[in-house]
């Protein structure tokens, strides 16, 4: 099964101005005897029907146990609205490469900045949304490139190093960020147990449950099965405590991070403006607090023409 090629197709999606593309993001040498030893982005870029008037460019970065098939139901709608939408399967997910190490998220960050930058040829701000794991990444992108961010949206995840995060990641609703910091073990026992693993999360985690059909769930089963997957996305969470050591380092060395930041919550989710305040206004000087109401922890899946409205109504404003 392809793990994005023709999916969009299978879900009446029109996909008819998305490209796939797979670009190198580090240093390793692209003319050694094996090129694809360095670390291969796969995306989907999808140009607006007029790219003579495009809007900007909006980079939708996905969380766990997802890909960028998250996206699937939104990134033509907001390429219809006027703005090139670029979808990529950040380092050790869908078919990017699954390297053992650089899972912090001043790294992921640092990936999707060159593949904007270098390998799109984007020089002018881009707006940042993550999901997820996705938010943490978007927010390590913002502190690290405020220059090329116009805005940044990010939510549904503890940013490491917070109040919030400390307090949530011991609790029983985060019980798998203890279990998926445990070396090697994790992976071993999901192993050929991956649809069974990740529809657990899809179910306790979702307002709308069949937002996330059988197939869906295929696509990510099949996405997290592949030789060395479920290891990265392990090793993306046996990140986090160095994560919020970098998120402090960066607040004392460089201050408040002064791109518009908005965090959008699931309306049906763990959080709320109270929460969501405590957590981003230390990093922010402009942080602001929205919900897609009706939708659970997958918002882009539970309720894609809010998520998109709410999206475009920020970048916007930016």
């Amino acid at each position: 099964m392809s793990l994005s090629g023709g999916l969009a197709g299978a879900n009446k999606i029109d996909d008819s101005r998305w490209t796939h593309h797979r670009v190198q993001v580090d240093d390793f040498p692209k003319h050694s005897p094996a090129p694809e030893a360095g670390i291969m982005l796969h995306y989907i870029s999808c140009p607006p029907p007029e790219p003579s008037a495009s809007k900007g460019t909006i980079l939708l970065i996905h969380g766990f146990p997802q890909t960028s098939y998250q996206f699937r139901r939104v990134i033509t709608p907001l390429s219809d609205a006027g703005y090139h939408v670029i979808v990529p399967d950040y380092r050790g997910a869908g078919e990017s490469s699954r390297p053992w190490e650089g899972y912090t998220k001043d790294i992921m960050a640092r990936d999707l900045y060159r593949l904007v930058t270098e390998h799109e040829g984007i020089k002018d701000k881009i707006h940042v949304v993550g999901h997820d794991i996705g938010g943490m990444i978007a927010h390590a992108y913002a502190v690290q490139y405020p220059e090329n961010t116009a805005s940044v949206c990010w939510g549904e995840c503890p940013l490491p190093g917070t109040k919030v995060y400390h307090e949530a990641k011991n609790t029983t609703m985060m019980w798998h960020f203890t279990f998926h910091s445990v070396p090697d073990l994790p992976e071993l026992l999901v192993a050929g147990r991956e649809r069974i693993y990740l529809k657990h999360f899809f179910d306790r985690l979702a307002q709308n449950p069949s937002a996330i059909s059988t197939h869906d769930l295929d696509v990510y089963a099949t996405a997290y099965a592949q030789p060395g997957a479920m290891r990265a996305g392990m090793n993306v969470y046996r990140a986090f405590e160095a994560d919020g050591e970098m998120n402090s380092k960066w607040l004392q060395e460089k201050g408040k991070c002064e791109v518009r930041c908005l965090n959008l919550w699931g309306g049906k989710s763990f959080s709320d403006e109270t929460t969501s305040k405590t957590m981003s206004e230390p990093h922010y000087t402009n942080a602001r607090f929205d919900t897609v109401e009706g939708a659970g922890h997958w918002i882009a899946e539970e309720r894609p023409n809010e998520f998109v409205a709410k999206v475009l109504k920020w970048v916007q404003q930016s």
